[in-house]
């Protein structure tokens, strides 16, 4: 089974602005950016699910049972399943981030994520730390 090149190519895209706009610091571009990411995963899923247009389910004609037969022309039901649900976790995902994006601008006014001040604080007490017990430099 061959891939298709330009779906190929969109998935790469939307991986490489999905990571680009998650490591943002406003908020909103993170959301749009694990959205982003998503659709990229949902279409790997799909890629991986075989050719397009072909059903996933093939029975014998005029019966009532659905019959499973993965054979050639069929394509396999799990990453269709693995899209549904990937979509509906991605959507609670994102329904969460935006609540936490909306709380975050009416305490602050602002979506865009500040430096914590212990953080810094530790930041600059590292690297006299690492000095003192770093056995390369007393070599």
């Amino acid at each position: 089974m061959t891939g298709n090149l330009t779906l190929a190519l969109l998935m790469g895209l939307l991986y490489g602005v999905g990571t680009y706009l998650l490591l943002q610091r406003t908020l909103t571009r993170v959301v749009v950016g694990l959205g982003l990411l998503a659709h990229g995963a949902n279409l790997l899923l799909l890629q991986a699910g075989g050719p397009p247009g072909v059903a996933p389910f093939v029975g014998p004609e005029g019966a009532g049972v659905v019959v499973t037969s993965f054979g050639e022309g069929t394509a396999d039901p799990l990453p269709q399943a693995m899209v549904l649900t990937a979509i509906v976790i991605s959507f609670g995902v994102t329904a969460f981030l935006l609540a936490l994006a909306f709380r975050s601008w009416v305490l602050t006014g602002d979506d865009e994520v500040r430096d914590d001040v212990e953080d810094a604080r530790v930041a600059r007490e590292r690297p006299q730390e690492q000095a003192h017990t770093d056995p390369e430099a007393e070599l």
